[in-house]
């Protein structure tokens, strides 16, 4: 029997175990204390990442091959050239998250927020790898493909896997985000908040950012890139922290974290349709406070069932009850605390035994 080891990936404007910031405040657990910590002292093999903290799925993707394997990261050749961005960035050889990383041991990858689409799209490229650097001469084994062997399981946790709204309702001219009512409590602390995480740009083009991939048309059509392994274990677990009001929109509800509050009310007033068409109806309007809770549950067009736990199967989507808690529930909470050590060590021990048919 393989070897299992928990890579957990943060999501957007987050932090892993290779920034500074992680050993006084560690994401996974936040005010809780580190998850990561707990879950090894249950005998589990867990290890926190670092990836851009605003870059796009693929780069994050590139900084985790690199992570695991203990190399230089290297964004690709054609992609480099493509975007406008350095080919190649830090290199982790002297300290890799798994060393001696091998078919031998087997990933079960854990996505929170963005980190949902950063490990799909690394089980892609490690899968299958991508032509057009396999063209432009590929000399990563990441671009190469051929290494789905190594993934056991990948586990969605509060992740935009088919977009957010939270993004496309800025870019339809038949909606207006600042006559949403939000707390007049909430309005200047959201809105400073949000300043003050915003992307910071470099060289690279705009399509090269994670809030470019989590607008609903590029997520979508990132998802048509991305392949349901059939000998991986998929579980997706979505959040829900808005109540339905009596005009068909969602509100927050009371103890969400302020930094998710104003845009939670814009998400819950929004229904259009995309840049390209796509109908956001009502059934888009329940959220967790930055993600649509129906955007978190399964990709589009890859196989689901609800969760039983008693009769998982690889290759299809396992999809968990709706948690009630706002975006950074999952995570430990911001500035309130969750403990979600339970909740991790019921999952783990539930995926630990599972072997692929």
């Amino acid at each position: 029997m393989s070897k299992l080891i928990y890579i957990f990936v943060h999501g957007l404007s987050d932090w892993g175990v290779y920034d500074p910031v992680y050993q006084r405040i560690p994401y996974w657990g936040m005010r809780g204390g580190d998850l990561m910590a707990f879950l090894r002292q249950q005998g589990f093999d867990c290890s926190a990442a670092s990836v851009a903290p605003t870059g796009s799925a693929w780069d994050r993707a590139c900084e985790l091959y690199a992570q695991l394997a203990g190399t230089r990261t290297d964004y690709g050749k054609a992609h480099s050239e493509k975007y406008g961005q350095e080919r190649f960035g830090r290199d982790f050889s002297a300290r890799p998250l798994i060393p001696d990383w091998s078919e031998n041991t087997k990933l079960v990858l854990l996505g929170h927020s963005f980190g949902g689409a950063t490990v799909r799209l690394f089980s892609e490229l490690l899968a299958h790898g991508d032509e057009a650097e396999k063209e432009a001469g590929a000399d990563s084994p990441f671009f190469r493909g051929g290494m789905e062997n190594r993934i056991h399981s990948i586990v969605t946790l509060a992740s935009p896997m088919n977009g957010s709204t939270a993004y496309d309702l800025f870019a339809d001219p038949d909606f207006d985000p600042a006559g949403v009512k939000v707390p007049p409590w909430n309005r200047g602390l959201a809105r400073f908040m949000w300043r003050s995480i915003k992307p910071k740009r470099d060289s690279r083009d705009t399509q090269d950012y994670a809030d470019f991939d989590m607008h609903i048309d590029n997520a979508l059509a990132m998802n048509t890139r991305i392949s349901t392994l059939p000998q991986v274990f998929y579980f997706s677990v979505p959040c829900s922290f808005t109540r339905r009001q009596k005009d068909g929109t969602h509100k927050p509800r009371k103890g969400m974290e302020p930094l998710f509050v104003m845009r939670s009310c814009q998400i819950g007033a929004y229904a259009g349709k995309s840049a390209g068409g796509v109908i956001l109806d009502e059934s888009w309007r329940e959220n967790d406070g930055l993600v649509n809770t129906v955007s978190a549950m399964v990709p589009a067009g890859a196989p689901s069932k609800p969760l039983d736990a008693k009769n998982i199967a690889p290759g299809v989507w396992n999809v968990f009850p709706t948690v009630s808690g706002d975006h950074m529930y999952l995570q430990g909470g911001l500035t309130h605390r969750h403990d979600i050590r339970d909740f991790y060590l019921k999952l783990l021990r539930m995926i630990d035994p599972l072997q692929p048919v």
